[in-house]
């Protein structure tokens, strides 16, 4: 399990020092082996498709990037708690609506909710909040 997320976070290094043809790799590895040793249901599996989802829409192939993202939510929902909201279901509604918005749907609201709730459930000040705010 170490050795797969280190290999996801390798990815997400070089995808943030802009090298997204080396992520690429690297992120669907780590994601192909969190499905093999976790299964689809279990949390990094989740965390890793969602990480996995955004760098398919920065890379443009938003389609792979919309199945992968909805297939982490229906996992994400089956799987996590639905009493409060997850920070987890709540990223993904937000990379959902991010790549709706590449692809030209009508994201911006899906995304302008996702984060009321989180403001709501997490703070106006929670990183992930104010990372999400910033794009609407």
């Amino acid at each position: 399990p170490n050795t797969l997320v280190a290999i996801g976070n390798l990815g997400f290094l070089m995808k943030d020092k802009g090298d997204l043809d080396g992520a690429e790799p690297m992120c669907r590895k780590a994601l192909e082996g969190c499905r093999e040793l976790f299964g689809d249901n279990h949390r990094q599996t989740i965390v890793c498709a969602g990480h996995y989802a955004d760098l398919l829409r920065e890379t443009g192939d938003v389609n792979e990037a919309r199945r992968i993202i909805g297939d982490a939510l229906e996992a994400a929902r089956d799987k996590l708690e639905m009493d409060a909201p997850d920070v987890q279901i709540l990223n993904l509604e937000a990379q959902a609506a991010r790549i709706m918005i590449a692809c030209g749907e009508a994201g911006t609201n899906a995304l302008r909710e996702v984060v009321a709730r989180m403001v709501a459930a997490l703070g106006a000040g929670h990183p992930r909040t104010r990372k999400y705010s910033k794009l609407i």
